[in-house]
């Protein structure tokens, strides 16, 4: 019996965060965590589940972007339609009429993600292993021809990135039977959101340290003085032998990140994370200059491949922070990992959100496995929150990520999830929203920070 995608269906969910401040920041202080969710429906076979990721208000443009990319995959015979990689995400991203409204950027980049990361979980599901296993399995050849190299090939020559992948090929298995064992380490957001207390912030600041971790992450940006104060507060709580890092979430100019950034050395940050505005190459070159031995960390709002690729040849991100669901799908993300590790730049990649961390852990034990072969310097960013959503939820032990066993893309959620944070209808938005502090929505459908 033939099989093929049959139709794409895309919903928009939204979770009400802004109600407890989880995912506050500087930029965005009332964020609600969204998800444009794509499901690739078959008629008898699995189901391929993806998604990407937005805080609210514009959700809504995303799903209409997928349903504009919705025919290029719909009637895709399977699992034929799905053994070249590399051309499906040539057709979704060369299209000569939707590639007017990218290009490479933006929305239809957005929703480019949530098919091709759909795409992946389905071929995935039908190879019956998780997307990391599925992407180690391929050899270096296979995987250098998952990149569209038009642009790239300037700074990394695919002959010489299949060179470098062969060359690590002999270590794979005993690389894979690592981190089966040991999990892969990671640092935990969720004690440093900067809508959060001081009591609030220690009390999961110890229980943090009792779990073990040993990589924190704050936020700052709101106020140069509460900031010292807050950064002063967490290293005492953490102790000198850990690591903090600092996330600014693009609110300064570079003269003002420069200048922020002097008192905050005080307490030794590793780095500091989107010091200014996301598309400033050079900016960020400048603060990485003037900051150092602070590292600047950059990447969760970085467009395309080819903006990672002038960061890292400026030497303007000492740290690469990949989105899953910022670029277009595994397909430039490979692309990405294989540009840093030439650059010799650490991957640590962003999640948090929803659903970034189920799909980044994939990418990070991939990056490991085949690509850097190393775990220094490297940490992937956890957030505890709306992992219960999910059917296959990360799995932690003592900060670290437990490498996913179940076949696909970890992506695809309980039913009751989709009925209920469907926006504006669902169950979870039925009500008027409640905030404990008791607080009105302002005009614009905020809550006063």
């Amino acid at each position: 019996m033939s099989l093929a995608i049959e139709r794409v269906t895309v919903r928009d969910l939204r979770f009400p965060t802004s109600r407890s401040l989880a995912g506050s920041d500087a930029m965005n202080p009332t964020p609600d965590y969204s998800a444009t969710y794509v499901t690739l429906e078959t008629a008898h076979g699995p189901a391929g589940h993806g998604m990407t990721f937005t805080i609210g208000r514009g959700n809504e443009l995303c799903v209409a972007a997928v349903r504009a990319l919705a025919p290029l995959v719909e009637g895709l015979a399977l699992p034929d339609g799905l053994a070249d990689m590399g051309a499906l995400w040539r057709r979704l991203t060369r299209d000569s009429q939707l590639r007017w409204v990218g290009p490479d950027k933006g929305v239809v980049h957005l929703a480019t993600a949530a098919v091709m990361n759909a795409a992946w979980d389905l071929k995935a599901r039908l190879a019956r292993l998780p997307v990391w296993r599925l992407l180690a399995a391929m050899s270096p050849a296979e995987i250098v021809a998952l990149v569209d190299w038009t642009w790239l090939a300037d700074a990394l020559d695919p002959g010489e990135a299949r060179e470098r992948l062969e060359e690590k090929a002999p270590g794979r298995a005993a690389r894979i039977a690592l981190i089966e064992a040991r999990g892969y380490p990671a640092y935990t957001t969720s004690a440093g959101w900067l809508g959060y207390s001081d009591e609030r912030m220690e009390a999961l600041l110890r229980a943090a340290l009792a779990e073990g971790w040993s990589h924190f992450k704050m936020k700052v940006g709101r106020d140069p003085g509460d900031d010292l104060r807050r950064a002063r507060l967490l290293r005492e709580a953490i102790g000198p032998g850990r690591r903090l890092m600092m996330d600014a979430n693009q609110v300064w100019g570079v003269g003002e990140a420069i200048a922020a950034m002097a008192p905050l050395a005080e307490v030794d940050p590793w780095w500091i994370e989107e010091p200014t505005h996301p598309d400033d190459v050079l900016g960020h070159a400048a603060i990485a200059r003037a900051v150092a031995p602070v590292r600047v960390a950059t990447g969760e709002h970085c467009a395309n491949a080819v903006m990672f690729k002038q960061f890292l040849r400026a030497g303007a991100m000492g740290v690469c922070q990949l989105d899953g669901c910022r670029l277009a799908g595994p397909n430039e993300a490979v692309a990405v990992l294989l540009l840093a590790d030439k650059a010799g730049v650490p991957v640590c990649p962003h999640a948090g959100g929803v659903g970034l961390c189920e799909i980044v852990q994939h990418l990070a034990i991939f990056d490991f496995v085949a690509v850097s072969a190393s775990l220094e310097d490297r940490v992937l960013e956890y957030v505890e929150h709306l992992h219960e959503h999910f059917l296959d939820p990360v799995r932690m032990r003592g900060g670290r990520y437990l490498a996913p066993a179940a076949p696909g893309y970890s992506i695809a959620m309980h039913a009751g999830t989709l009925a209920d944070y469907r926006f504006p209808d669902g169950a979870a938005w039925a009500a008027p929203p409640v905030r404990e502090s008791g607080e009105d929505l302002d005009a614009n459908g905020d809550w006063p920070v």
